[in-house]
């Protein structure tokens, strides 16, 4: 299906849009990839059914309706349990949604999109519409590839080899600073580890239901279910907003 597939306790999600392999009919949402990507992903992960199945890209090349038809297939016939969307315009979402529900079809119940203390766009459209029509959010890249988590100056592997990652944050570093100053006064201020507070941040944010973190070493997970217990006050979080500016749209693909 696509890197990041996986199984916890909640249940098991899949995405689908890149390309897994050569040649046709391999990637996009057409209603071919929608169903030779699922049957591929079950057999390899040896289950009957996904809990959550998510598209990772609004798809320009297919028709929107051959896709929300495709995907209403796929849990009319069991192999999925809902569905959901990833990394497109607020319009675009809102318009997969209309066509299924004129379709009587299945509509998207959650949206995994890219927002944190550094990346913040997705306030202006997205997350009030999913706040009025009570679609779960599950934003990806929390702590911004890291940068939330360290000193402006510490480098890391990846803060000088992931080009992704530059090309989502450096144009705005300067004011990313700022932002990441104010995360580390509060950590020091509480006595808690950076994840920590970026985390408490977003956890705070209607209408997000759970951030998508990546964890490499134990320490990871604790830290982040540690987020749960803290509770930023008004201020805090004013203090944490105040230094952001506008951000070049970033985080999916633009026609």
């Amino acid at each position: 299906m696509r890197r990041g597939s996986g199984t916890n306790a909640a249940g098991t999600v899949l995405m689908v849009f890149f390309p897994t392999h050569e040649g046709p009919n391999t990637g996009g949402l057409s209603r071919k990839a929608n169903m030779n990507e699922i049957d591929k992903s079950l057999k390899r992960l040896g289950t009957d059914y996904i809990d959550l199945y998510v598209i990772h890209r609004w798809d320009y090349n297919t028709p929107i309706e051959e896709t929300m038809e495709a995907l209403n297939d796929v849990i009319k016939a069991g192999k999925a349990r809902y569905i959901g969307a990833s990394s497109m315009m607020a319009w675009q979402f809102l318009k997969a949604n209309y066509v299924a529900e004129k379709n009587g079809w299945s509509k998207f119940v959650s949206m995994q999109n890219h927002y944190n203390l550094l990346y913040r766009e997705e306030e202006r459209e997205m997350m009030p519409l999913c706040k009025e029509e009570k679609i779960g959010v599950t934003p990806y890249s929390p702590l911004a590839s890291g940068r939330l988590t360290r000193d402006w100056s510490e480098k890391t592997q990846r803060s000088e080899t992931d080009q992704v990652q530059k090309a989502k944050y450096d144009s705005t570093a300067d004011a990313d600073r700022l932002v990441v100053e104010r995360v580390a006064a509060i950590a020091e201020k509480r006595g808690v580890p950076r994840v920590q507070i970026a985390l408490a941040w977003l956890l705070q944010k209607e209408p997000v239901t759970a951030p998508i973190i990546g964890a490499t070493k134990m320490s990871h997970l604790e830290d982040s279910v540690a987020a749960l217990s803290i509770k930023l006050t008004p201020e805090e979080i004013v203090f944490l907003e105040e230094p952001y500016v506008p951000h070049p749209i970033s985080g999916f693909g633009l026609k």
